[in-house]
C-alpha cells in the first residue's frame, strides 16, 4: 500500500489536477463545470477527479444528478509539514499556493 505523501505527490504531479485544485480554490463546482475548459472526455476528467478524491485533496458529493466537488484544503497539511522538515520551505499559505499556481498555469501571453 502506498504511503499517503506518495499519493498526495502523485496527484500533484499532473498540470490537468493542479489546474482542477487551482479552479475549485475559487469554489465547489459540479463536475461538468470542471471539465468545461479541457480539451479531453468527461471520463478523462472523472479519472483526474477520482485520483484526486483518493488522495484526499478533494471530496466528491452527488446532489441529485449532480456530482459536487470541493476542495479539502487541509489534505496538503502532511506534504506541507513533510517540506518543512527540510528546513526549506516556508508553511503552505494557500492564498500564496493558489498565486503560484495562477502563475504556473497562465497564459505566457497574458502575464503583464
Amino acid at each position: 500500500m502506498a504511503h499517503p505523501l506518495d499519493i498526495t505527490f502523485a496527484a500533484l504531479a499532473d498540470p490537468t489536477r493542479r489546474s482542477i485544485l487551482s479552479m475549485l480554490l475559487e469554489d465547489d463546482m459540479a463536475v461538468t463545470d470542471v471539465a468545461a475548459p479541457f480539451s479531453m472526455s468527461l471520463a478523462a476528467i472523472s479519472k483526474h477527479l477520482q485520483v484526486l478524491a483518493d488522495a484526499g485533496l478533494i471530496s466528491q458529493e452527488k446532489h441529485g444528478r449532480v456530482k459536487w466537488c470541493k476542495l479539502e484544503p487541509d489534505a496538503l497539511r502532511a506534504a506541507s509539514v513533510w517540506m518543512q522538515g527540510f528546513g526549506q520551505f516556508e508553511p503552505v499559505n494557500l492564498d500564496a499556493f493558489e498565486r503560484f499556481l495562477a502563475t504556473e498555469l497562465c497564459d505566457p501571453d497574458e502575464l503583464p
